[in-house]
């Protein structure tokens, strides 16, 4: 069994992407821009909003975090992401979810330009990456691709369980891994917590990833010996014994699989620091296509 170390491989690619923005920032006179709106106060979007600052910094990228109070309106948010649509040193804008009650996310998503939508959660951008054409590719599923392809683990030919439908997550990696390429080529299964005898489907695949959002729900008799698993979970559950009362653990139940697996990711530390190194990517793409 190996660990996928997310974080390591994470600064590797960190480390590519800071002499990408440099060259960049040679050949257009200015840093690439990245916008990030939120909403409310959130405690954990906080700290993703935060997370996605710092990393745009370190690589060289200009980060502007915009707050709105949580009663402040959708059309307050309207007017932000319009002024930031047509800031034109603004290459990424996104909208962090969840939204406070009273605000609509698809309307937020949709009110992103398409050529800005480093999340990859417009409408165009969704049906682009459907089609086989993608553009922006929603950061979770393209930072699970670029960790698989690091280490280098096959995916042509195997058979893929998806756990979770979300349009950040599982939609677009179950498509991915069914395109027609090195890191494709799968056959691919989408599941969810409806789905029937989980179990069954996961002992079948070879590649299990778990985007489903429930502590441990995946345990050793789902998984068959050297299987692939990615848990892109992050649950906080009680612990007495830990540092403020609680910790974080992923949809899978790492202690039991991870004997059995032939690879697995670990929470915190997997999938998580793979996320943010790829909304850079897709924000130091935006700006390359927008100099171009």
């Amino acid at each position: 069994m190996s660990i996928l170390d997310g974080r390591q491989t994470a600064e590797i690619w960190r480390e590519e992407l800071r002499a990408r923005s440099d060259r960049l920032r040679e050949r257009i006179g200015r840093p690439a821009g990245l916008a990030v709106v939120r909403v409310g106060d959130d405690p954990a979007s906080a700290v993703y909003v935060r997370n996605k600052a710092r990393a745009a910094d370190r690589a060289g990228i200009q980060a502007e975090v915009v707050e709105l109070p949580a009663g402040a309106g959708r059309q307050a948010l309207r007017e932000t992401l319009a002024r930031l649509a047509g800031d034109p040193h603004v290459d990424g804008l996104l909208v962090q979810l969840p939204l406070p009650a009273g605000y609509d996310p698809e309307e937020a998503q949709e009110l992103v330009p398409p050529a800005k939508d480093v999340d990859g959660l417009h409408p165009l951008n969704q049906g682009l990456l459907a089609l086989g054409r993608p553009r922006f590719v929603p950061a979770t599923a393209l930072g699970i691709l670029e960790l698989l392809k690091r280490h280098a683990i096959p995916v042509a030919g195997t058979r893929a369980l998806v756990l979770g439908r979300s349009a950040i997550v599982g939609r677009p990696l179950a498509t991915l891994l069914s395109h027609k390429g090195p890191l494709g080529d799968a056959t691919v299964t989408l599941a969810h917590s409806r789905s029937r005898d989980l179990g069954a489907l996961g002992r079948a695949a070879d590649l299990i990833v778990a985007a489903i959002g429930r502590p441990a729900f995946v345990g050793p008799d789902w998984v068959r010996p050297g299987a692939v698993v990615i848990d892109v979970g992050i649950n906080r559950v009680s612990d007495p014994s830990a540092p403020g009362g609680s910790r974080l653990v992923g949809d899978v139940d790492f202690a039991q699989v991870a004997p059995i697996a032939g690879a697995i990711t670990p929470v915190p530390g997997g999938v998580g620091p793979m996320t943010v190194a790829a909304l850079i990517h897709n924000t130091l793409f935006a700006a390359e296509q927008a100099a171009s």
